[in-house]
């Protein structure tokens, strides 16, 4: 179908304006840059309970961690550990807080968000380690903010999708149990030649502007098919938690969510994938742009209660 109206628009606007495309910039400009504007695209964020922002132990360091609790507060809360979009080099727990309260609001879980290192400073697999690493934390002393015992899912949208794609095949791998992982618009391979690619270039995320994050994420010695930088290049899948994959039609990443979210299927995983018609990359982080946002938040919050039998 057509892009949206409301997407049409805003992508006009923005070519009009002649903002410098994010690989031409520093990873420090890139975030100088976009941060305001992820925050702005969100609009009104439903009203949470609290917000407490602490640190935890990590591999590189300590990790913050934000956590939002639904209206009315309560104990033996489901929890969702939620990782921040934007590449593995830009996005903060700031660009993602609207997001994360109106997730918490309507779920009625405990949200979790984790601010992992970011690429060049740090290269992979350093954003995955910190995004296991707060998992294992969480799930360990989750009790402690309110969490119930063994109520637990990982989630995330495109980078922040990937590290959660991650997270679930090394919660297989150790034994922890998870309830879902919730894959937004996830980037799951490092094949920049799909066909998605090819007919949303000019929508985006360019060809160019992936290629740009993978390697200031792998750096001068990683290797893009490495299973932990690319999920979908994992030996198998079975056996990881259930999943709900959502994609976009006019977003570059959407065959290797497709190719994700079936090959999940073929190996015995329980998945649903939902494509909205007619929208780009995280769309739903847009609710100043397109009303079509809230519906897609809505549908990660079906999933949760789904999972979580709330």
């Amino acid at each position: 179908m057509p892009l949206n109206s409301d997407i049409a628009r805003y992508l006009k606007e923005s070519a009009e304006q002649g903002v410098f495309p994010v690989n031409e910039l520093t990873p420090e400009r890139a975030r100088a840059r976009m941060h305001p504007g992820y925050i702005a695209q969100f609009g009104d964020a439903d009203p949470v309970g609290s917000v407490v922002d602490f640190m935890l132990p990590g591999p590189g360091g300590r990790i913050p961690i934000r956590v939002y609790t639904p209206p009315g507060g309560g104990t033996g809360l489901p929890l969702y550990v939620y990782m921040h979009g934007g590449g593995w080099v830009i996005g903060n727990l700031d660009t993602h807080d609207g997001l994360c309260r109106t997730l918490a609001a309507r779920s009625g879980c405990l949200v979790a968000a984790v601010d992992y290192r970011l690429a060049p400073e740090h290269t992979h697999p350093a954003a995955l380690e910190d995004a296991w690493a707060a998992t294992v934390w969480l799930a360990e002393r989750g009790q402690s903010l309110g969490a119930a015992d063994g109520k637990l899912a990982v989630g995330g949208d495109s980078a922040g999708a990937n590290l959660a794609a991650g997270v679930a095949l090394r919660a297989r791998d150790h034994g922890l149990a998870l309830a879902l992982q919730l894959l937004a618009f996830p980037v799951v391979d490092c094949d920049l030649d799909r066909a998605s690619y090819r007919e949303n270039d000019a929508v985006g995320p360019s060809i160019v502007t992936m290629k740009w994050f993978w390697d200031h994420y792998l750096g001068l010695q990683g290797d893009p098919t490495d299973p932990t930088a690319s999920p979908l290049r994992a030996t198998t899948l079975a056996g990881v938690a259930s999943a709900h994959v959502i994609t976009a039609e006019y977003d570059t990443l959407r065959d290797e969510g497709d190719a994700y979210a079936a090959r999940l299927g073929e190996e015995g995983v329980s998945v649903t994938h939902r494509t909205y018609k007619g929208q780009i990359h995280c769309f739903y982080r847009m609710g100043a742009i397109t009303a079509e946002a809230s519906a897609c938040i809505d549908d990660c919050v079906d999933a949760l209660r789904r999972a979580f039998e709330v």
